[in-house]
């Protein structure tokens, strides 16, 4: 798996990239040089890894439920590999994930997760709900990795511990058709005690120049 790596120090920024995207994508669209006064002060370590979207959600040749588990087999790279890579690399061991779009939802459903691994996950333009593209299958896999469905049904008190530590953001356009899923998460994120802040902007809002100023905006902590 290629991933790019950008800053020196400080909070370790996981960037996952839009539906099929690469690595290299968030440097393209300008993201990497929106936050670069942070990265050169050494706040933040911008990690930009690939995606297997082609081989899990998008593969219509494959059962839902082959998708899902490629997508599990994703989740676990990003686990059992990546982490502990990023770790070696700074010695910081607070994470943020982020993303847009679809990138959002792996942000979102990694995160949601593994809370007690990732600190604060900024969602933006997100996905929140997978079905759509599992043929709305109830495969248990599929479950286990949309936010919309396991959520709701979360009982363990040492993940809700984390969960409700940890800072999520929300940011969506009032004109994007997934805004009604950005406002049920975080309705059953807080029926479940688990704090969160919406962040609507005006419009569609889904386009890399507003995830630019979206990024700058939150990354940082500021809502």
């Amino acid at each position: 798996m290629d991933l790019l790596e950008f800053g020196h120090g400080g909070a370790n920024i996981i960037a996952f990239p839009t539906s099929k995207g690469t690595f290299f994508e968030w440097e393209d669209q300008g993201m990497i040089h929106a936050l670069r006064p942070m990265l050169e002060n050494g706040w933040f370590k911008m990690i930009c890894v690939d995606s297997v979207d082609a081989e899990s959600w998008y593969d219509d040749g494959r059962h839902p439920g082959g998708r899902a588990w490629r997508q599990l087999e994703y989740d676990n790279y990003v686990y059992h590999e990546l982490l502990p890579f990023i770790h070696s690399r700074t010695g910081n061991h607070y994470v943020i994930t982020t993303g847009a779009s679809f990138g959002a939802f792996h942000a979102l459903s990694f995160g949601l997760r593994h809370p007690d691994r990732v600190h604060r996950i900024l969602s933006m333009s997100g996905l929140c709900d997978i079905r759509m593209f599992s043929d709305d299958s109830r495969n248990e896999t599929v479950y286990a990795l949309n936010p919309l469905e396991f959520i709701p049904n979360e009982w363990d008190n040492y993940r809700l511990h984390h969960l409700r530590k940890q800072s999520i953001i929300l940011a969506v356009g009032n004109g994007d058709r997934l805004l009604h899923q950005n406002r049920e998460l975080s309705g059953k994120l807080w029926a479940q005690g688990i704090g969160n802040a919406v962040r609507e902007w005006d419009g569609f809002a889904h386009d890399w120049p507003v995830w630019q100023q979206m990024i700058n905006l939150y990354i940082g902590g500021h809502d």
